[in-house]
């Protein structure tokens, strides 16, 4: 035997069996017992160590050690219940570390199963562990219990390892039955053998390898453990014995929702053994289901199970669909993208690596069986249109919200099954790839998450609503806030809530849309108006919905939608104008038509739909022992009830309005950058500011679409070099917008760290401030602690004077040579006792 590229397992018959070992050999033992394992792995090691081999033992399981004699082994020691990924990783670090020829020893994989339990997770790891031994030519010994592991993951085991080995205990008589010997073949090789001490005979008698097989029959499929764990679940709700429902509860809760955090406690405390139950038998795939599917788990509990019953009724049935974060790495392993995931997480791979993935991920393939689960899924939803959202495990959490950041994307669902199928398929890996996406990857950088185990499972929800004459869409929609966050008027009740409500579907009330304006109601006077003066203008002016007909999402002006029978009182939703009215008639128009402004008055009025999302806000803030944010619909039944379906909720990100501040009492009108009643956003502040970026509008004004990208993309890389000061970005019109019309397009991680941003009106561009509370951009605000003012300089209360940024020298060029282009555009004003003063009381706010 040449020793450079062969190696023994220790017992000369064994290797007599399939032509001794060979570098790069990956050697599965399926046992029955980890006794049977031991008395393999212990002869491997002992001829390693005589060999003088590097000999490494992989110490995860919660058995007994597989060595009892450890002298000269290099033993690592792994904590499993930290996850798949973080084991897998771990596992490719050492051997990476460890380099090219050496043993390695690995405690049972199937211990793995009830640490996971996932056999999928199992199927996983062995998948991107074994390939990466076999290129490094070692050698490695891995173990499973017989019965406990599916044919499916068997079949990805035989699929990669190079021998795949049964050990059977028959009589008191051990026999090796090869299964898989890679490039090797001999005439018995493939015979069950019967080992005694150092030898092994085959047994090659029909006669006698019919009673061996007999003897040892194990061929039917066993349920996976995930399974198990369900059925068991099952059981122990028909047994009404609130101990066994407690423990499978809480197993059920440890498998697929979490381990540890304050959501997963109101787990525990709100979802009973039959919700999770539920859950459980509409996940495709295993492990977490992630946190927007649990915000949305967890709300439903608490106000399904509201002691006072005052939601059941009024609340839609929830039936969605789980894609297990399981199924996230089954996609990357079996495209064969492991090795690019793994360089994602280094330093120097995060965005090179993540950016190759994010292309990638566009364009995997799924394996046939999880395709077979799609198209079941597809079969319960029939063809109602359906919505596949990011669910990712650090998603929608106390902290960090991921608001916007990953993708969520509608499906009409309308065709034949192969075309829906194709449809969700490409939602899917829509989602996946948003994972990588850049702005996703700076968020979690920003928030100290790159090194976290962030995984992608999905929600697939029921688009709630109706057909509406072709198109399909919910009555309303939008978001709510139990804390209201942007007071502009001292007499609102902070405390009371908010609501940003649109017409369709909810899509308009979380982007910062074209020329359109939600509903905001706060819930302590849901009558009061932001601004009275103009309803018309602040109002919304298309709605985004489903067309059956061209099976996709379509946007369409309100009046064309006002057309439609919607199966209920559209006074509900439209009232008439009596400002444009008065105009009218001020100038003697002929008026045939009464002009209807959207302003959801007699939902407000004449249902009880404000107190109910109040009522509804209070119950989960106050379980959540936190203020929330929740995403909802509204369809008026037959009876002209809203019926509110609760889509997600996650705890809303708040700074609190901080303590009372002194403000200036005399200022010098001309040292003064501006004053307001009203229309800011982050608390009681004294706020220096070193610098002020400001965006010329009339320079603005006169670019082109790409310049005005350009000016974007500038504001972004500012935002690096000015990270470490206090400073003040200023544009006409809103930052973030989609359309460069309406302001400045940047992206949230363009501006994430400045002090405070201000949003003024520029009428000769019609260039208008959006007071967006509850949008994702919002949210942004929230969580990064940004100041949020806008600045309507046509009011008598308010006093600009945007000379005192521009008159100073310009610092842009000083500070990017590269953005000396944009000087005319970009200007960046250095201050030394330039201050933003706030009180929430007097609503005044003063930069001077």
């Amino acid at each position: 035997m040449e020793s450079y590229n062969r190696a023994s397992t220790g017992i000369t018959g064994l290797d007599r069996i399939f032509d001794g070992l060979r570098l790069g050999d990956n050697v599965v033992w399926q046992v029955d017992s980890l006794s049977q394992y031991r008395a393999l792995i212990q002869p491997f090691a002992r001829r390693a160590r005589e060999e003088g081999r590097r000999l490494v033992y992989f110490r995860f399981g919660n058995h007994a050690s597989l060595l009892d004699d450890l002298d000269g082994v290099e033993v690592v020691k792994l904590d499993a219940s930290l996850g798949f990924e973080s084991l897998a990783s771990a596992v490719h670090t050492t051997i990476t570390e460890t380099g090219f020829g050496a043993f390695y020893v690995f405690d049972l994989l199937t211990s793995l199963l009830f640490t996971w339990r996932s056999d999928l997770a199992v199927g996983n790891f062995f998948k991107v562990t074994c390939p990466y031994l076999f290129d490094l030519d070692t050698v490695a010994y891995f173990g499973l219990i017989r019965r406990e592991h599916t044919f499916a993951t068997l079949a990805m085991i035989r699929d990669t390892t190079q021998l795949l080995l049964d050990v059977y205990l028959i009589g008191g008589e051990t026999y090796v039955h090869p299964l898989k010997v890679w490039l090797r073949h001999s005439p018995t090789m493939f015979f069950p053998h019967l080992l005694n001490g150092d030898e092994a005979s085959p047994i090659t008698s029909s006669e006698a390898t019919a009673r061996l097989f007999a003897a040892a029959s194990h061929r039917i499929d066993p349920p996976d453990h995930w399974h198990r764990v369900v059925q068991q679940g099952w059981a122990a709700l028909d047994s009404l014995d609130d101990t066994l429902q407690r423990a499978a509860a809480d197993e059920l809760i440890d498998m697929f929702i979490g381990r540890e955090g304050r959501v997963v406690e109101l787990c525990r405390q709100y979802a009973t053994l039959a919700d999770l139950l539920t859950v459980a038998m509409r996940e495709i795939g295993t492990g977490y289901i992630g946190g927007k599917s649990v915000g949305m788990i967890v709300a439903n509990a608490i106000l399904d199970h509201d002691p006072e019953a005052r939601f059941t009724r009024r609340m839609e049935q929830n039936d969605s669909y789980f894609l297990g974060s399981d199924l996230f790495y089954t996609y990357i392993i079996a495209n064969g993208w492991w090795k690019l995931w793994v360089e994602q997480k280094s330093h120097d791979g995060y965005f090179t690596a993540g950016k190759s993935l994010n292309r990638k991920l566009a364009t995997g393939r799924f394996p046939p069986v999880v395709r077979e689960q799609f198209l079941s899924m597809l079969e319960y939803f029939g063809q109602s249109p359906i919505i596949a959202r990011s669910s990712s495990l650090l998603e929608d959490n106390f902290g960090n919200a991921f608001a916007g950041k990953y993708e969520s994307v509608f499906c009409a669902n309308q065709g034949t099954p192969e075309e829906r199928l194709h449809a969700l398929e490409d939602a899917v890996r829509t989602v996946y790839a948003s994972a990588m996406s850049s702005e996703a990857l700076e968020y979690r950088r920003n928030r100290g998450l790159d090194g976290s185990d962030e995984q992608m499972a999905i929600l697939v929800q029921r688009v709630s609503g109706d057909h509406h004459e072709g198109l399909f869409f919910p009555h309303a929609a939008g978001v709510g806030n139990s804390s209201n966050l942007y007071v502009w008027d001292p007499d609102i009740d902070p405390d009371a809530g908010m609501l940003r409500l649109v017409l369709g579907l909810g899509t308009r009330a979380v982007d910062r849309t074209l020329a359109d304006h939600a509903k905001l109601i706060t819930l302590d006077d849901p009558t009061r108006e932001i601004d009275a003066t103009d309803a018309a203008r602040n109002t919304q002016r298309y709605v985004d919905v489903m067309s059956l007909d061209e099976n996709r999402q379509l946007t369409k002006p309100l009046a064309e939608i006002r057309e439609l029978d919607i199966r209920a009182d559209w006074d509900l939703f439209v009232s008439t104008d009596h400002q444009t009215l008065r105009r009218l008639r001020e100038n003697n128009r002929q008026i045939k038509q009464l002009p209807k402004v959207l302003d959801f008055r007699g939902l407000i009025h004449d249902t009880d739909f404000a107190p109910l999302m109040r009522e509804m806000l209070a119950t989960l803030s106050q379980a959540y022992d936190y203020p929330v944010d929740i995403e909802y619909t509204v369809n008026i039944n037959e009876h002209g009830e809203p019926r509110i379906n609760l889509l997600q909720c996650r705890p809303l990100q708040t700074r609190g309005l901080g303590q009372a501040v002194a403000m200036p009492t005399e200022v010098d009108p001309q040292h003064m950058l501006f004053e307001s009643s009203g229309n800011f956003m982050g608390g009681n502040v004294r706020l220096p500011i070193s610098h002020v970026v400001m965006v010329r509008p009339d320079a603005y004004l006169a670019l082109g679409q790409q310049a005005r990208y350009a000016v974007a993309r500038g504001m972004g890389v500012l935002n690096k070099v000015l990270k470490a000061d206090s400073f003040m970005i200023m544009a006409p019109g809103r930052w973030g917008t989609t359309s460069p019309s309406l302001g400045i397009p940047v992206h949230f991680t363009e501006i994430s760290n400045a002090a405070a941003m201000v949003e003024f009106t520029y009428p000769a561009g019609g260039f208008l401030p959006e007071l967006s509370q509850g949008s994702h951009f919002f949210q942004d605000l929230v969580e990064s602690g940004i100041f949020y003012v806008a600045i309507f300089d046509q009011r008598p209360d308010v006093a600009f004077l945007p000379e005192l940024v521009t008159d100073r020298p310009n610092r842009l060029a000083d500070l990017v040579a590269d953005l000396a282009g944009l000087s005319d555009v970009l200007h960046v004003a250095r201050f030394d006792d330039l201050v933003l003063y706030s009180d929430i009381a007097s609503q005044r706010i003063i930069c001077c």
